[in-house]
């Protein structure tokens, strides 16, 4: 498969490629010179299950910020760089875990030197991101408008810049909002460098449009053996990126801990809220990620059991009163409204 072969690259404590788990990233939308906003989104995404996290480096104050947010929380951060090479710098200097730069506008190729030789000074990984909005107009004429083509000759274009410089602690990433492209071009690029490639659906949408889009690109991409790191893009909490990454993983059998939640449609034969008792264990077995178990929300109770024996745990709801079962095999009735009770204590106490 393409990411057993691709280089280790180290992130602080996180190594990607080479066949390493894949890691999930996401962005804070705090400002980042907010150390108190940011540390506190930061954690809060960790306990999510975020892997690497990335900050905006706008800004002096917020470049010089990456101290004591990096002092406050325990995994590795990166910081976003647009056109100014000297907060590139500024961030590296103030314990920048990997830098996010496009080098074709960060200055020109001499400013370029200099933010490639403080990286080089640090080990620093630099990922080099392009994105379908702003792909050269000379690379849009020659293919006769974005493509995928164009994507993978611009980033490797980039990537040679670095090259140059004779530094190869490299990422990769390429990015559209058009999915389909996105998959092309990652297929493409795949055949092309044994760099690690960031992957991701850019500017996806809503936490609905925006997971849909996610799920049908990565899952691709993912899936065909490409993809060393990840980020779910949504308009939403970063932590709905997060949850939403770990469960197309665990789709994908890319990431085996943490709980599979079923559960059925609703039907004609449903005699409870299952949609709000869905909603409830789904926020439930958000605190038991250490659990690696199949977990099922069914609303009939006479065909719930049967249907999702291959869960190792579930409810199923009835009129006014519920099952909770294991393996398929009924072991308590209970009062509808003491369903997800019982469902905490079985998770409290699984072995």
């Amino acid at each position: 498969m393409y990411r057993d072969n691709t280089v280790k690259i180290n992130i602080g404590n996180v190594t990607i490629g080479g066949g390493s788990p894949i890691a999930i990233q996401s962005m804070t939308n705090t400002p980042t010179e907010d150390v108190e906003k940011t540390v506190s989104q930061i954690l809060r995404l960790e306990e999510a299950g975020c892997d690497i996290i990335r900050s905006t480096a706008n800004t002096e104050e917020a470049a010089r910020a990456f101290d004591a947010i990096k002092e406050r929380i325990h995994i590795p951060i990166v910081a976003d760089i647009h056109f100014d090479y000297r907060l590139a710098i500024m961030a590296m200097e103030h314990g920048a875990d990997k830098i996010r730069i496009n080098p074709g506008n960060i200055g020109g190729e001499e400013k370029l030197k200099l933010v490639v030789a403080e990286a080089k000074k640090r080990n620093i990984p630099i990922r080099v991101g392009v994105n379908s909005g702003s792909l050269e107009k000379e690379l849009v004429a020659k293919y006769g408008g974005v493509t995928a083509e164009g994507l993978v000759e611009s980033a490797l274009d980039k990537v040679a810049m670095i090259e140059r410089q004779d530094y190869h602690n490299i990422v990769i990433s390429i990015k559209s909002s058009d999915v389909m492209m996105c998959v092309e071009a990652h297929k493409l690029i795949a055949e092309q460098t044994r760099y690690p490639l960031h992957v991701g659906i850019t500017e996806a949408g809503t936490a609905y449009r925006g997971n849909i889009k996610s799920a049908v690109g990565l899952g691709q991409i993912l899936g065909s053996g490409i993809g060393d790191t990840i980020r779910v893009s949504l308009t939403a909490d970063p932590v709905e990126e997060i949850i939403s990454a770990k469960t197309i993983l665990r789709t994908l059998g890319l990431k085996k801990n943490g709980i599979e939640l079923v559960s059925c449609p609703t039907c004609g034969r449903t005699k409870l809220d299952l949609i709000g008792l869905a909603d409830s264990v789904e926020k439930l077995i958000a605190d038991y990620d250490h659990l690696d178990i199949k977990v099922a929300v069914m609303g009939c109770a006479v065909n719930g059991p049967g249907e999702a024996r291959e869960a190792d745990i579930g409810i199923a709801g009835g009129n006014g009163e519920g099952l909770l079962f294991r393996n398929g095999e009924i072991i308590r009735k209970l009062p509808e409204e003491q369903l997800l009770a019982a469902l905490k204590d079985e998770l409290d106490n699984w072995r």
